[in-house]
C-alpha cells in the first residue's frame, strides 16, 4: 500500500513556495492574457516547474478578486470589483467554473460605454487582497491602456 506521506509533504512544500513568492494567477480579458504575479510587489513570476506544479497540481483554497476595468467620460480610470472565496479546495484548472457566475454578474452591472476590459486575480491559500492592491496588480498587467500625453 502506498503511503500518503509523500503527497502530504509535496503539498506542504508547494504551499510554502506559493506563500514565499506571494504567487497569484492573473487573467486579463478580452486579450486572454494569463500569468503569475507576486501580488505584493506586482512583479511577474517566471513559471518555473516547481511553481507551476504548486499552482496547477495541488488543490487550494482560493480567494479570487474579479474586476471590470473602466474609463469614465472624463478619462478617469476606475474599477468595479468584487472578491469571492469559494468553499472547498480547487485545482487551478477548475477556477473558471467557480467564478463564472460572479464574473458575468459583475460585468452585467457595468456601464458598457465605460468598460474596456475585465480580469481576475486568484490567490491560493485564502489570502485576500484589498481594492488598492488589486488595482495595482491589474494596472501592472496592463488592464488599462497607457495614458497619452496631450500635445
Amino acid at each position: 500500500m502506498r503511503s500518503t506521506l509523500p503527497r502530504a509533504r509535496l503539498e506542504r512544500i508547494s504551499r510554502a513556495i506559493l506563500r514565499q513568492f506571494r504567487v497569484s494567477v492573473v487573467n486579463i480579458d478580452p486579450e486572454g492574457r494569463q500569468g503569475l504575479m507576486d501580488w505584493k510587489t506586482c512583479k511577474n513570476i517566471a513559471p518555473s516547474h516547481k511553481i507551476a506544479e504548486a499552482v496547477c497540481d495541488i488543490a487550494h483554497r482560493w480567494v479570487i478578486y474579479i474586476g471590470a476595468f473602466c474609463i469614465d467620460d472624463q478619462g478617469r480610470r476606475y474599477m468595479k470589483s468584487t472578491e469571492i472565496a469559494p468553499d472547498g479546495m480547487y485545482k487551478s484548472d477548475s477556477l473558471a467554473e467557480v467564478l463564472e457566475h460572479c464574473y458575468r454578474e459583475l460585468l452585467a452591472g457595468c456601464n458598457p460605454n465605460h468598460k474596456i476590459g475585465s480580469g481576475w486575480i486568484a490567490v491560493p491559500g485564502g489570502k485576500g487582497l484589498d481594492e488598492d492592491q488589486a488595482y495595482r496588480v491589474f494596472d501592472a498587467c496592463g488592464a488599462w491602456p497607457e495614458r497619452r500625453a496631450v500635445a
